[in-house]
């Protein structure tokens, strides 16, 4: 049995797959979906949990080596938002893409 502050099984079970060549994209309600690709939806409600709840919660469990945002986050959010960001993602180097690249970026990885 793991010993895991996480106890959704089908987070827990994707995590343990997740290799270097892979991506985890922890997104909210607005990002673009595609059946091909396995998707672990948490939502309860309207923003529960959040993005930075969840990645509060699997960062002791997953040794995160990148994260990518979209650039138009630093624009739409104000310090507080973006201090929680950045404090949920210590020592995790950030890159800033334009949203449209980042959606295109991960549907490329279908093909």
């Amino acid at each position: 049995m793991l010993n895991s502050k996480v106890l959704n099984p089908h987070v827990l079970s994707l995590l343990a797959r997740v290799r270097h060549t892979n991506m985890l994209v922890i997104a909210d309600r607005g990002f673009p979906f595609w059946p091909q690709i396995e998707t672990v939806d948490i939502s309860l409600a309207n923003d529960i949990p959040t993005v930075v709840q969840v990645l509060a919660a699997i960062r002791p469990e997953f040794n995160a080596v990148q994260a990518y945002m979209a650039r138009e986050f630093l624009k739409h959010n104000n310090a507080t938002t973006r201090a929680r960001f950045a404090k949920a993602l210590t020592q995790v180097p950030v890159s800033y893409e334009p949203h449209t690249k980042l959606s295109c970026a991960y549907r490329t990885r279908l093909a």
